[in-house]
């Protein structure tokens, strides 16, 4: 399979990814601390919250399909290139959507890790 369609491929596990990150973290925040709920109302309910929460259902269907995205792409290129170059530019995905969407702060040490990373995967696909 041509290079275009690899990276095509390595675009769609990041986006959805990072989609799918963005979309649980926020579901999780929304929903409260697990181990509290548990303790007071049971697995069952923790269970309940998860499932009934449709940001953290639409968080789960982005990681399924970057998953499938990632057998896909694992079909067109070498796992060296795929597994770290998905996984760095999701990386630095997380931090922008993260910055943006969760309007987390984002400090100079995980900017300069993600620039660190990305460079690294530079190297390797070189």
């Amino acid at each position: 399979m041509s290079s275009a369609a690899a990276w095509g491929g390595i675009a769609a596990i990041v986006i959805t990814a990072t989609a799918g990150d963005v979309l649980q973290s926020r579901a999780m925040k929304e929903i409260g601390d697990l181990g509290v709920i548990r303790r007071s109302r049971g697995w069952l309910q923790v269970l309940r919250r998860v499932i009934s929460s449709p940001r953290f259902m639409l968080g789960l269907l982005f990681m399924a399909l970057a998953f499938f995205s990632l057998l896909v792409t694992l079909s067109w290129d070498d796992v060296s290139v795929v597994g770290p170059a998905s996984a760095a530019l999701t990386f630095i995905a997380n931090a922008f959507a993260a910055r943006i969407f969760l309007k987390e702060r984002v400090d100079h040490r995980r900017w300069m890790a993600a620039m660190f990373v990305a460079g690294g995967v530079a190297l390797l696909v070189h």
